[in-house]
């Protein structure tokens, strides 16, 4: 049932010229059908729990969309989001900031998504080299985050910095924060996909106070690697249905 309505929806709104359309903007997507997504369709909230204004359900469910949004190529800030967004903040937020966040995105007043990597280009705890300095009941950030999905458009940014005396997987912080908060800066950055946007961020003397921290101050390398594998199923996911279409076309 879940599939077949995901195809019926992403038949509708994902066309070959929808796509080429938005594949034709640096915003990306288009605002209204998103905003049918989330309030006739509610995909938003699938496995976000109830008590935050979500379904209950679980990544299964989740799959099984990203598998037709990936068949159908849908452009959308869904998987920068839920993928990344709403599941930093169940893996890593404080009731605080479920409480204020989640619901937001559920209701579909607000997009979000992880920024992390750093000039290096790189995917593990390596890549994270934005600084963070903690400072009476204030952390100021300072650095650098490339291939940010939907960073450009985005209205929350949860982002990864760490100590400047540490490296590896060792002294990283998370944090959330408005994407448009002074000394942020952020530029779409053009790739090769078209159909999935990114940006490039600068963080200068960005100053967060302490309710921004999520998870324990220079200790969230584990609770950031559980984020990215989430991603990554999802990822894995989008990636099984288009894979399904190249053979329906090729059969």
């Amino acid at each position: 049932m879940i599939r077949d309505t995901a195809q019926s929806f992403l038949s509708e709104v994902s066309t070959s010229s929808a796509i080429r359309n938005a594949m034709g903007t640096e915003h990306g997507f288009d605002d209204n059908v998103w905003q049918r997504l989330c309030t006739q369709m509610g995909w938003q909230a699938t496995h976000i729990p109830e008590e935050y204004g979500g379904f209950g359900l679980g990544y299964v469910e989740l799959v099984i969309m990203l598998e037709q949004m990936g068949q159908h190529l849908f452009c959308s800030p869904f998987f920068a989001t839920v993928c990344l967004g709403a599941n930093a903040l169940l893996v890593a937020g404080t009731e605080a900031q479920k409480q204020h966040y989640l619901p937001q995105i559920c209701n579909g007043s607000l997009t979000a998504t992880l920024a992390y990597t750093g000039s290096s280009g790189k995917w593990d705890a390596h890549s994270v080299d934005a600084v963070v300095l903690a400072k009476d009941n204030e952390y100021v950030l300072n650095g650098v985050y490339r291939y940010v999905p939907d960073g450009h458009t985005t209205d929350v940014l949860i982002v990864a910095a760490r100590n400047s005396d540490t490296s590896g997987q060792s002294g990283i912080s998370l944090f959330v924060t408005d994407a448009n908060a002074k000394g942020v800066t952020r530029e779409y950055l053009p790739t090769m996909d078209q159909t999935k946007k990114q940006a490039h961020i600068v963080f200068d003397n960005v100053v967060v106070n302490e309710h921004a921290l999520m998870g324990e101050y220079a200790n969230a390398w584990p609770l950031l690697d559980k984020i990215l594998n989430l991603a990554t199923i999802a990822t894995a996911a989008e990636q099984v249905g288009g894979s399904q279409q190249v053979l329906n076309m090729s059969v």
